[in-house]
């Protein structure tokens, strides 16, 4: 039996150099872009998931992917390989070929005579991985301040995973073994939860920092005083130094969000002052601004 090849460098638009961080990168991006919930009824893009799973899966793990790089498609039967290999002499030609010969490049006819070729029974039992399912989950913000445990039912079986603190937006959560029963004996396929973080209405995230305004009335802005911040972990009190001008932008250390399985660290929260104007101003009023100006 042939299997059909893929490049699991192509599949997350990757060269062979690619650290393991860009790979990490790069899963992320792609398996958002191409997740069933955004992609409804798209068999093409349903198909690009899987890959990427399967991508990710492989060359995330250093071991795996080192067996990727030297055995290609291949690679699953490469303890197999070097067991024949030794036990034969290193470079004694087999099914026609030589083992140096192959240069890691694709050693199927090796497994082929090994495993009985392609229409053999031996081949008709080989054991399958079952197929992986996909599932999402949204969360508010405020959930991402605190590790916490999530309660799912899938295939009316409960499962409960642990999401740390700081997740990202179109982070994704492997359950190894919560797929679909594989063929044979095989291993179970696996569950990829997707995370789905909501927008806040008063913050915008940047990684683990948090931005949002303050509106600051003239009176304030111009002679200084306290006002009150929100942030998510409640309201701090602050002082506004005189004559802060609008656009001003102040860093509250500590107050963002966790950093994601880092224990202890934390980003900041930038806050931005707007000046709001005085309106329907009497004629008193008008006057004493009269007088600032001249004086000015």
């Amino acid at each position: 039996m042939t299997m059909d090849y893929i490049d699991y460098y192509k599949v997350l638009e990757l060269t062979k150099t690619a650290s393991q961080d860009d790979i990490k990168k790069a899963y992320r991006k792609l398996a958002r872009k191409m997740h069933p919930d955004l992609n409804p009824n798209d068999k093409e893009a349903s198909k690009k998931f899987q890959q990427i799973n399967e991508a990710n899966e492989v060359l995330g793990d250093e071991v795996k992917r080192k067996k990727y790089d030297q055995y290609g498609k291949d690679w699953e039967h490469a303890d197999q390989f070097e067991k024949q290999r030794n036990q034969r002499g290193q470079g004694q030609s087999y099914g026609g070929g030589d083992f140096e010969g192959f240069g890691g490049g694709d050693f199927s006819s090796f497994f082929e005579s090994m495993f009985g070729g392609g229409g053999s029974r031996q081949t008709r039992q080989t054991k399958t991985k079952g197929q992986d399912h996909n599932a999402s989950f949204s969360m508010p913000l405020t959930s991402t301040l605190e590790t916490h445990q999530q309660t799912f039912t899938i295939a009316e079986k409960k499962v409960r995973i642990t999401i740390p603190a700081g997740i990202e937006d179109g982070q994704v959560i492997k359950l190894k073994g919560y797929g679909s029963v594989g063929r044979n004996g095989g291993a179970a396929g696996d569950l990829y939860i997707t995370i789905q973080v909501m927008p806040h209405a008063d913050f915008k995230r940047t990684g683990n920092d948090l931005h949002t305004t303050l509106t600051l009335d003239l009176y304030s802005a111009v002679l200084g005083g306290e006002v009150l911040i929100d942030t998510l972990n409640g309201k701090v009190k602050m002082k506004v130094k005189p004559e802060t001008q609008p656009g001003t932008k102040i860093r509250l250390k500590g107050k963002g969000l966790p950093v994601y399985k880092k224990e202890g660290e934390v980003g900041d929260l930038y806050v931005t002052y707007e000046v709001k104007l005085p309106t329907g101003l009497n004629e008193k009023q008008k006057e004493l601004f009269e007088n600032l100006k001249n004086l000015s």
